[in-house]
């Protein structure tokens, strides 16, 4: 069991603390340094990126935009753009210019990396507030395995706020946020679609006070599905500075050539509703 003093909470002061703070965040500007690997079991290896610089914006409701460089020239490896229904993603080493909606996922496993999403980075980045007309949610006392010292591993305790999802006389777990009883911080979202399946895994840690709100400034998402994993390693981080619609313009590079992915042929994949 765990060697570490546990604090205790209620779920009202834990859904509290989870509004709260989505509250305080209206924008972010961020520099990231970037950790990906893609592959597993169905693609049979795995192929690693590591230290990709990128920068990312965010404003709400739903507006992103993530740009990677490549290692050393810098020159732009992708720029992506969502307002949160419709996406842009530019890659100009392969130049291709993608537009496609956020809730439709066209599974490619041959290239993983062109299923991600701007909006499943927009999850992920900022936990979203627990709507009381459209979700319900339930407190639930879990337990983890945690790594201690010299590798030692322990069971450890944890809070589980279950979101669940009311829709149109239906209702579906949407959201799994954990909380650490060390610090009552959430160090883990887990995000689910109608079907049930799991979407996105995303894991907080290494929290940082910026300008008074306590950001993660490692998060880690992954995708069990399509088989790729995504660390953002925060370099720089401003929160609530004004972000105009401009920076969430991208235009299609002159010569690109432009795809557009036929929602016909799509699963839906998760996400903001």
């Amino acid at each position: 069991m765990s060697p570490v003093a546990l604090k205790s909470s209620t779920k009202t002061e834990l859904i509290s603390y989870i509004n709260a703070q989505a509250s305080k965040i209206e924008t972010m500007q961020a520099t990231v340094d970037i950790d990906t690997s893609v592959g597993g079991v169905k693609k049979g290896k795995v192929t690693e990126y590591k230290e990709i610089r990128g920068y990312v914006l965010a404003r709400k409701p739903a507006m992103l935009r993530m740009i990677g460089l490549l290692p050393i020239l810098r020159n732009t490896a992708f720029d992506m753009v969502s307002d949160g229904r419709e996406f842009k993603v530019s890659i100009p080493p392969k130049n291709r210019f993608v537009v496609g909606r956020n809730d439709v996922v066209v599974p490619n496993p041959q290239q993983p990396l062109q299923n991600l999403r701007p909006q499943i980075i927009y999850d992920a980045l900022l936990l979203r507030q627990i709507d009381p007309q459209n979700e319900k949610a339930f407190l639930e006392n879990g337990t983890e395995i945690v790594t201690g010292d010299k590798n030692r591993k322990f069971q450890q305790s944890d809070y589980i706020i279950d979101v669940i999802r009311l829709a149109n006389g239906d209702a579906w777990l949407s959201r799994k946020i954990v909380f650490s009883r060390v610090d009552l911080l959430p160090h883990r979202q887990l995000i689910y679609n109608e079907a049930g399946d799991l979407v996105t895994d995303a894991s907080y840690s290494d929290y940082k006070d910026y300008n008074t709100v306590l950001f993660p400034s490692v998060i880690e998402i992954r995708r069990p599905e399509e088989e790729y994993d995504i660390t953002l390693h925060m370099v720089k981080l401003e929160i609530n500075l004004p972000l105009d619609n401009a920076k969430f313009v991208l235009e299609k590079p002159a010569g690109a050539q432009e795809i557009h992915l036929d929602p016909q042929q799509s699963t839906i994949g998760g996400g903001s509703h």
